[in-house]
């Protein structure tokens, strides 16, 4: 059979098509998020901020050897890491991404300081890419000291060691085993000359975990080597490379801190403050959309808002309306628009947002309006 005759468009027609396509091209990268393009730092300390509110810093202190990372929009990548120094004392750098304070350095809306006994939680989630050609740690710090202090090294260093590859140890001796956050923990204790140091040690190597600070704070507390009084100055996420180290990366992190009474969940912060979160779902396999109703409960007008919870493992956002909710992963915080900042008393404002799952699908635990926990 021959094919018909093709029947050619006139230019008119032509025309409105090309429109018609320029048209959804321009409408689908308008609607398509901003993602912010890599940043290389190579300065000893320089930083960047990214997703408006971490700061990525390169931090090289032990040698006088390249090193450069680039910041991405979830977290950095060590791109040059040259030179070695000896394994028995101190690591060349630590390049990693904070929230809070470092020398001054405070990443963009912190509310760090925080003091330790107005914290109702800190959850956090963290990704890491690693290497085998290199000897270093991935290490998560927390840090804490008796004064709201912005600058300088902070007392008492909580590090996580997430991953250990070369002979490397933590600083000062093993003090026994415990478990924090469901995991098993080497314990180390010691002075650096500069700060007392607890050191947390994975058995093997842990590739990524949403956990809550805090638990790691209080068994710290519980030890002696901090008090309920003092305060959390910052949480920083990286590496210290002792040789080599390029590859090696953070793939994302987030980090959020909950104010309020931890010991009574129900009612933490500033007692004008109250709220109920609705959160109504719509799920099929693999994806979900969630509409999420904020209503003041308190007295007095909250202006502006933020709400804070932690998606369970697996979810994540690909888009929001009426808020911006970043990350997209873990512990996320929802921010209002121009329009709906402001919330009365008795009145409620909504946002939503859509993503995808694997496993099975849940429910954040819980929600906290500028850090009072909602009902």
């Amino acid at each position: 059979m021959r094919p018909l005759p093709h029947r050619p468009r006139t230019a008119r027609g032509l025309i409105g098509a090309l429109l018609t396509a320029l048209a959804t091209v321009a409408a689908l990268v308008a609607a398509a998020p901003a993602v912010q393009a890599d940043t290389l730092i190579c300065d000893q300390f320089g930083s960047t901020t990214i997703q408006g509110r971490y700061v990525v810093q390169n931090n090289r202190w032990g040698t006088s050897a390249p090193q450069c990372v680039t910041a991405t929009d979830t977290g950095f990548r060590l791109t040059q890491a040259d030179g070695s120094v000896p394994t028995n004392g101190a690591p060349k750098s630590y390049p990693s991404v904070f929230n809070g304070c470092h020398y001054t350095n405070c990443s963009p809306g912190t509310n760090l300081p925080a003091r330790l006994s107005g914290i109702a939680g800190a959850p956090s989630s963290i990704s890491y890419g690693y290497v085998g050609d290199a000897v270093y740690n991935a290490s998560y710090d927390i840090w804490l000291d008796p004064t709201p202090k912005t600058d300088g090294v902070s007392q008492t260093e909580i590090m996580i060691w997430f991953n250990k590859v070369g002979p490397v140890q933590p600083i000062g001796s093993q003090v026994g085993t415990t478990t924090v956050g469901g995991r098993s923990w080497q314990v180390w204790t010691g002075s650096n000359g500069t700060n007392d140091v607890i050191s947390f040690v994975a058995p093997s190597a842990i590739p990524s975990w949403s956990f809550d600070v805090m638990d790691f704070v209080r068994e710290t507390v519980r030890r002696g080597m901090a008090q309920n009084s003092w305060y959390l100055t910052s949480v920083q996420a990286g590496f210290e490379p002792w040789q080599n180290g390029a590859g090696l990366a953070v793939n994302s992190f987030s980090s959020a801190v909950n104010l309020g009474d931890p010991g009574d969940p129900g009612n933490p912060g500033d007692p004008a403050t109250a709220c109920k979160v609705t959160y109504a779902t719509n799920v099929w396999s693999g994806g979900f959309t969630a509409d999420v109703t904020v209503t003041n409960t308190g007295s007095a007008p909250v202006d502006p808002w933020k709400l804070a919870f932690t998606l369970p493992s697996g979810q994540r956002i690909t888009n929001a309306w009426n808020a911006g909710v970043t990350p997209s992963t873990g512990a996320v915080t929802a921010t209002p628009l121009a329009h709906n900042a402001r919330i009365a008393p008795g009145s409620g404002t909504t946002f939503g947002f859509q993503g995808t799952y694997s496993g099975s699908f849940s429910r954040p635990a819980g929600f906290s309006l500028n850090g009072t926990a909602c009902s």
